[in-house]
């Protein structure tokens, strides 16, 4: 059956920050699929590269541009040269249509522990904190500043349900999101005079990477199969498939939400 999405034509390109697997490496393909060359960045190491090379291949077989960099993205003279390096691909006149902020590292420890030697450090909870929220801002002023993103554009960050509720050991990554949608909110009100939309994307439970650092994960996944409505669970293509609709030029008035994509999980007790 083909998909709604499949008929959706985007243009120009995409910035996906934790480009090379999950919600970044999904995004890329599917917006790829509707017509934006791919710009990713990410930080693997050797044995986890040939993940990157497969995904730029596909993009590349859609005939779409496939440009990656494998960098810190929370590094601000990395950011820099990024973006310089991204202006050089673009050429004048070339315009970043969409920004995805699906970066996941950070602290996965108690708050409190016995001993406290175990419990976040201050270096530990001030990285999750850069890393997985304020990094959304310093690249939107990168490329807002040097003119590449205008009217139509759209940011999307992704946060979870853990921004609102507590669970074990994620109290670094809970305030990282939490402090994630509220940039959110913040910079949908300042980039609205400009067209640009920015929400959050709250995924459901899904299995990634990510998901399998956080200790008692798998209690998560079986929770979810269980309390998910529609009777599975949330998987990184139908992510990537709200964001290509969101990216729609109608899709214009939505903005500073943090919007479910979960099939209806979170809403259930």
């Amino acid at each position: 059956m083909r998909n709604v999405t499949d008929a959706i034509r985007l243009r120009g390109a995409a910035l996906v920050l934790g480009a090379s697997s999950g919600f970044g490496a999904a995004a890329s393909r599917a917006l790829a699929r509707a017509g934006l060359d791919v710009l990713g960045v990410h930080l693997d190491r050797k044995v986890t590269l040939p993940n990157v090379e497969r995904l730029g291949e596909e993009i590349r077989g859609l005939g779409r541009q496939a440009h990656f960099f494998n960098v810190n993205a929370a590094d601000a003279d990395k950011r820099v040269e990024v973006v310089t390096a991204i202006e050089r691909i673009l050429g004048p006149g070339g315009r970043v249509s969409v920004l995805l902020h699906s970066l996941a590292f950070g602290t996965l420890k108690p708050l409190v522990a016995d001993p406290m030697t175990d419990a976040a450090t201050a270096a530990q909870l001030d990285m999750t904190l850069d890393v997985m929220a304020h990094t959304l801002v310093y690249w939107t002023q990168e490329i807002v500043a040097r003119g590449l993103m205008g009217e139509g554009g759209r940011i999307f960050a992704m946060t979870s349900a853990g921004s609102t509720r507590v669970l074990p050991h994620y109290g670094p990554v809970s305030a990282a999101k939490a402090a994630l949608e509220s940039h959110v909110r913040q910079l949908a009100v300042e980039l609205a005079p400009r067209g640009i939309t920015v929400n959050a994307i709250r995924a459901g439970v899904t299995e990634t990477p990510a998901l399998a650092k956080i200790p008692g994960h798998e209690a998560l996944v079986e929770q979810a199969r269980q309390r998910n409505p529609s009777g599975r669970m949330t998987t990184p293509q139908d992510v990537a498939r709200a964001i290509v609709v969101l990216a729609h030029p109608e899709a214009y008035w939505i903005t500073g939400n943090v919007i479910g994509v979960d099939g209806g999980e979170d809403i259930v007790g």
